[in-house]
């Protein structure tokens, strides 16, 4: 199926074109016909999928075909003559957009109005703007002052524009909420209920999401009327075009030996280096640069200003290497990375997910590497429960760890990871009467059992002394026990305060 079969608006049609997109995803493919009608949609599939498009790709041909009197406001200009038509000074007036797109990250607000300035780059009269955290106040007035039919946005900053008066709901048709798992993973909920309860009961509402179950689900439930629920590829589900490998490392010096041996690929012409802390991501950019890498860092605690410039530095290709954290590495979709490291492994699998998903965009071929110390080797099974697939342990000639590698899988014939045991739940099978591996045996003659005082044999130097037992020089004085005559201590309260001249300190 094509994008002219699926009746797009023909200046949609010529940018898709033009951009050289002629055949719609299978997400796409899905979720275009029942936007287009009006209908909401719960849409779960993997990053890469062509999400973007499948909700604004609609949208716009919904907005597209609204007559200009339904969809234009004043533009700034109309308003200030009105406003000195009436003698009146010019006021700031609310913007009132068509359609909302709520995102959790800067990143991915402004990889959704790039696409959406593509994909609507020959309807002049639709704009769209991103309001953002880290962005200049006065930027942002000035961009909502223009009355945007599209606002996209990430929750905090849009409550701080409601509350003000700056953005009016009442005419809004089209409310999205793009990656809503991880939305409400940051803590945006209550956020979000309260933007849905500023918009009319009559909108359209598209939600995307890795997981369309708990929290999500009874979200969704609450903010969407007789959805269409679209499942492509849940995201636990392997990436098929992305190959997997685990290198094991020693410690941090093999580590950035491996690292800098992994990164001079000749295969690779991008890629993606996630750590755990900003610190982190700052520390391995300079380290790599001064190894020879163009390398650039990319997290939370940087100016809106840096980060884009440094995406920017990335999609221009004069970047090669991006160090960065999880939440400022999502919304990147840059096409030519082509491996994903793991400097550190996520806290959670579903991060692993979208991490290893920035590579191997648009039916691509990936390469995902982790880096991982032995005593994180659970937290690979963790995400070998959650993908239900085992990721192979490589070694590289010349840099093999000193210790080698657990079994991973010998367990019985035929296990998959993933089955038999709810995710996190460990099974020990101790030999009769011995103790748990690593674990420390109990001696209950070391133990007293309930009612009875410890014994105070054989406790080492320095524990309790037994009751009654002499107490050693230096400590507590006993009750009753006379005070201290010299040295600087208190006196008792029955002793006499002496009329003698104190010492000096020197003598003391």
């Amino acid at each position: 199926m094509s994008f002219e079969a699926l009746g797009l608006h023909a200046s949609i049609l010529k940018a898709l074109t033009d951009s050289g997109y002629t055949t719609p995803t299978p997400v796409q493919e899905q979720a275009l016909p029942a936007a287009m009608a009006g209908k909401d949609l719960l849409v779960s599939s993997q990053t890469g999928s062509g999400k973007t498009a499948a909700f604004m790709l609609p949208s716009l041909h919904r907005l597209a075909e609204l007559s200009p009197a339904e969809s234009a406001g004043r533009t700034p200009n109309q308003e200030k003559q009105a406003a000195q038509a009436r003698g009146e000074r010019p006021r700031f007036k609310a913007a009132q957009p068509k359609m909302l797109v709520l995102t959790p990250t800067r990143e991915l607000a402004l990889q959704v109005t790039t696409n959406t300035d593509k994909y609507a780059v020959n309807l002049r009269r639709l704009k769209a703007v991103a309001i953002l955290g880290g962005m200049p106040y006065p930027k942002q007035m000035q961009l909502l002052s223009r009355n945007p039919e599209i606002i996209v946005a990430t929750p905090g900053r849009l409550i701080d524009h409601m509350e003000s008066g700056k953005i009016d709901f009442s005419q809004l048709e089209i409310l999205v909420l793009d990656e809503a798992d991880r939305m409400l993973d940051m803590g945006f909920i209550d956020d979000i209920e309260k933007i849905v309860a500023a918009t009319p009961a009559t909108r359209q509402t598209m939600l995307f999401s890795a997981t369309l179950e708990g929290t999500v689900g009874n979200m969704a439930r609450r903010i969407t009327k007789d959805p269409m629920t679209i499942q492509i590829m849940q995201a636990a589900n392997k990436h098929e075009n992305i190959t997997q490998r685990v290198h094991f490392v020693d410690d941090l010096s093999h580590k950035n030996r491996l690292l800098d041996h992994l990164l001079r690929d000749e295969s690779l012409d991008q890629a993606v280096v996630f750590t755990a802390t900003k610190r982190d991501a700052d520390t391995i950019a300079d380290r790599l640069n001064i190894a020879g890498f163009s390398a650039a860092a990319l997290h939370g605690d940087m100016h809106q200003g840096a980060r884009n410039r440094t995406l920017d530095s990335m999609r221009r290709g004069t970047v090669k290497v991006l160090v960065a954290t999880d939440v400022a590495a999502r919304g990147i979709d840059v096409p030519t990375i082509t491996h994903v490291f793991n400097y550190d492994l996520p806290k959670f699998a579903e991060d692993y997910v979208h991490r290893i998903g920035r590579t191997g965009r648009a039916g691509r071929n990936g390469l995902a590497i982790s880096l991982v110390n032995h005593s994180e080797n659970m937290n690979v099974r963790r995400i070998e429960r959650f993908t239900k697939q085992s990721i192979p342990v490589n070694v590289v000639e010349g840099l093999e760890p000193k210790k080698s590698a657990a079994p991973r899988s010998a367990a019985r014939p035929g296990w998959k990871p993933g089955e038999g045991r709810k995710p996190g739940q460990r099974t020990f099978t101790p030999r009769d009467g011995a103790p748990r591996d690593g674990g420390f045996a109990r001696d209950s003659s070391h133990y007293r059992s309930e009612g009875t005082p410890f014994r105070a044999e054989g406790r080492p130097e320095g524990g309790f002394r037994k009751e009654g037992a002499p107490r050693p020089e230096g400590g507590f004085r006993r009750e009753g026990a006379p005070a201290r005559k010299e040295g600087g201590g208190f006196r008792r309260d029955s002793a006499p305060r002496s009329d003698a001249p104190r010492r000096p300190w020197g003598e003391r």
